[in-house]
């Protein structure tokens, strides 16, 4: 149950993710807000129209007497992107979003990621491409959390995933991109979406990834976190189309040195003349 589709030819610069188009080009997670009210404001100042959902953290209609996440984020208006947070093996992270496709009425994009440590909480490429196998073969399309190994992420799209999402750095450390070269290998060879998922800390982060040819930014920590969410989701909205607008532009050439003024040096005012 995807919120209505976009044409790609009603939307200037579209994001495209298994035939959907979409304007915004921020995805964010709905976990580690106080309650559901600053969770629906802080993703209406994003401006997304893609949002995360921890189906083992979050309730979305499996528990019948507890609030429900859809109520503040309804599925006509935002397309609902359940992930697999917190499971540690391809078994556990399959058997949750069969669940979340039940719960969903038939849901198929799903975000995959399967962690191999509880302290870093960096993912178990292993287990993330046994369990990237079983998804595409049963229907899924799956957008899936990966490292920043350009093998690993090519691999990930052969099988037939529908976006990489190689971390900029560790899960909610906030640290930013640690590894621009990778992620430019990575979108180098990429055919389908990339989009950076974790590690963002503020909006330079986010304009960065775009400025470096990302398709897209997801996040959760770095506005669920900040002082201010709502105002931190304001600022990655501008970051991310800055970003974006900047990579269409195409930066001038980075130069060590250039005697080469902003201003013209011709038709000046001779020293003798005045």
């Amino acid at each position: 149950m995807n919120a209505p589709t976009r044409l790609a030819d009603q939307i200037a610069d579209p994001l495209l993710i298994a035939g959907q188009a979409y304007r915004s080009r921020l995805l964010i997670g709905t976990g580690k807000y106080k309650d559901f009210d600053e969770t629906r404001r802080a993703v209406e100042a994003s401006g997304a129209e893609i949002v995360t959902v921890a189906i083992r953290r979050t309730n979305i209609g499996q528990n019948a007497d507890e609030p429900s996440l859809l109520g503040a984020l309804p599925l006509s208006r935002y397309t609902i992107l359940p992930n697999t947070a917190g499971c540690y093996s391809a078994e556990d992270a399959v058997r949750t979003l069969r669940l979340a496709r039940e719960l969903l009425d038939g849901h198929d994009l799903v975000k995959l990621e399967v962690l191999g440590d509880p302290n870093t909480l960096y993912p178990n490429i292993v287990e993330t491409l046994s369990a990237a196998e079983t998804l595409v073969r049963e229907g899924f399309k799956v957008m899936v959390y990966t490292s920043d190994d350009p093998i690993v992420a090519k691999r990930l799209e052969d099988i037939g995933c529908v976006a990489i999402m190689p971390l900029a750095s560790l899960i909610g450390s906030g640290m930013g991109i640690l590894n621009p070269w990778n992620l430019e290998l990575i979108i180098g060879g990429a055919k389908v979406p990339v989009v950076v998922d974790a590690g963002v800390g503020t909006a330079s982060d986010a304009a960065i990834a775009m400025e470096l040819g990302c398709d897209a930014v997801l996040m959760n920590t770095a506005v669920a976190k900040a002082q201010n969410p709502v105002l931190m989701a304001q600022a990655m909205k501008k970051a991310v189309e800055a970003g974006r607008e900047a990579f269409l532009a195409g930066r001038m050439p980075k130069k060590l040195y250039s005697a080469s003024p902003s201003s013209p040096d011709s038709g000046l005012i001779s020293p003798k003349a005045a």
